[in-house]
């Protein structure tokens, strides 16, 4: 069978994070490449689930918070350590 090169312009942390855990799993990262190039035209697509990340309603509301926390910093307590704010959060309880 023939063979052809591809090309593939990435990130070099990625590439390096990337040749490492294919080290570690006993392959390269050309065999890496065939293996999801032959499991995508098995499976007729990609080979796992590509979608937008949508937050739940807790994970929005937590942005919220967050969003006006760093529009208004002086309206929200702050703390010197963790300890002072367990301190606080215990004499709460």
């Amino acid at each position: 069978m023939a063979t052809t090169n591809i090309n593939v312009r990435v990130d070099s942390e990625l590439k390096a994070q990337a040749d490492a855990l294919f080290s570690d799993l006993g392959m390269n990262m050309s065999t890496a490449i065939v293996m999801f190039l032959k499991s995508a035209v098995s499976h007729d697509g990609l080979p796992f689930e590509v979608r937008r990340f949508t937050p739940n309603a807790d994970t929005k509301a937590a942005l919220a918070e967050y969003a006006a926390m760093k529009a208004k910093p002086a309206a929200y307590r702050r703390y010197d350590s963790f300890d002072d704010l367990l301190d606080e959060v215990t004499e709460d309880a």
